[in-house]
């Protein structure tokens, strides 16, 4: 257990509500992430540190008892194993998804185990994953590598040895709960001899330790569909944390996110850009040919066009994720100026300043008869 202050390693004040200590956590658990820091033992203790500090702040309780006695209030559990079960600070996505399903991860997700004793079905994960616009477009398929518990190859997921049995924990006396003694109040939590199973084994096995779940690697091929966006979540079943005791695995959810694009953007189903053209286009009209996800695409510009003027590609959006019809491309065009002439350059165009000095400008006539009044 870090001995470091939980809100100094956190970055917050004492008086942070939980969505600001919530919103710290997930900005330095990004940070020193292993996954993002190999092989840097430094992170990966910072890493521990900053989980540690935010399972004790982001719990009610646990935060007032640890705000009146500080480490003190947490030594007794700590040496007996540790009050939550089984515990990866290695995930920065191993937040669970509440029953209403939740927002991004729109928010952390609170824990979904049971405080009952006995065997529980296992975590579900997160994970973010960013994407281009294009594979959103298209659908495209990945396979993401992340941390897990998986159960224990030895023991099978029983968490003993070949031919040892399992007894009650004499500690809870099986319910996978104790009652411990805080200041003024009383905490429940989680026994430390079981960690929350109710039962103990006689002869552990020697790779998991009792545990029945070790931290492995795993990899998942995601068939990603056509059409999602930044806050689409998928589900893979079966493939977040094992179960202790050998009980059922729970979800993964993979977050999108999309790149930031070069020229589109996305609204919805449909894309929008900017196109630059040429004052002389604008003014005589003509063809150009424009980018699409698809590839190269004509638009008509007929004379006159205005600088802001938008243009309609039907068909060449995004398709729409339940639907598959796909949305527009929206062309804006901006018109251009010549940043330098040449003599002979300017010449021609004074002469056609002065030839254009009775030409119809509606924008212009529109704009002088708006601020006629200012000019008086």
């Amino acid at each position: 257990m870090s001995e470091q202050d939980y809100y100094e390693l956190l970055g917050v004040s004492r008086n942070a509500s939980a969505d600001e200590i919530k919103k710290a956590y997930r900005k330095k658990a990004i940070q020193f992430h292993p996954d993002k820091n190999p092989d840097d033992s430094a992170a990966e203790e910072k890493f521990k540190e900053i989980s540690e500090a935010y399972e004790v702040l982001k719990d009610s309780e646990k935060k007032a008892a640890y705000d009146q006695f500080g480490h003190t209030a947490f030594k007794q559990s700590a040496r007996g194993g540790g009050g939550g079960g089984f515990h990866d600070p290695f995930d920065i996505f191993k937040e669970v998804f509440g029953s209403s399903g939740g927002g991004i991860f729109e928010e952390f997700f609170g824990s979904g185990r049971s405080s009952q004793g006995g065997p529980q079905r296992g975590s579900d994960l997160r994970y973010d994953l960013e994407i281009s616009l294009e594979e959103a477009a298209k659908g495209v398929t990945k396979e993401i590598s992340y941390r897990r518990a998986t159960a224990c190859n030895r023991c099978k997921g029983a968490g003993s040895e070949p031919d040892s049995r399992t007894i009650r924990c004499s500690t809870c006396g099986g319910n996978g709960q104790v009652t411990s003694s805080r200041g003024f109040f009383s905490v429940r939590q989680s026994c430390p001899e079981c960690h929350g199973s109710g039962v103990v084994m006689e002869n552990p096995c020697k790779k998991c330790q009792g545990e029945g779940r070790v931290m492995e690697t795993s990899k998942v091929k995601l068939n990603i569909p056509p059409g999602v966006e930044t806050g689409s979540k998928l589900r893979s079943s079966g493939n977040g944390e094992a179960g202790n005791l050998g009980s059922a695995s729970g979800d993964l959810y993979v977050v999108i996110h999309l790149k930031e694009h070069d020229i589109f953007e996305r609204q919805g189903d449909h894309l929008f850009c900017e196109i630059p053209i040429k004052f002389t286009l604008a003014a005589l009209g003509g063809t150009i040919d424009l980018p699409t996800l698809t590839g190269k695409a004509s638009l008509k510009i007929p004379a006159g066009t205005q600088s802001g003027t938008t243009f309609r590609l039907r068909g060449h959006g995004v398709p729409n994720l339940r639907s598959g019809r796909k949305g527009d491309q929206l062309v804006r065009m901006q018109i251009e100026v010549p940043a330098k002439l040449k003599a002979s350059q300017r010449k021609l165009l004074e002469d056609f300043a002065i030839a254009c000095s009775d030409a119809d400008n509606p924008v212009s006539k529109t704009f002088l008869k708006k601020a006629k009044q200012f000019f008086e």
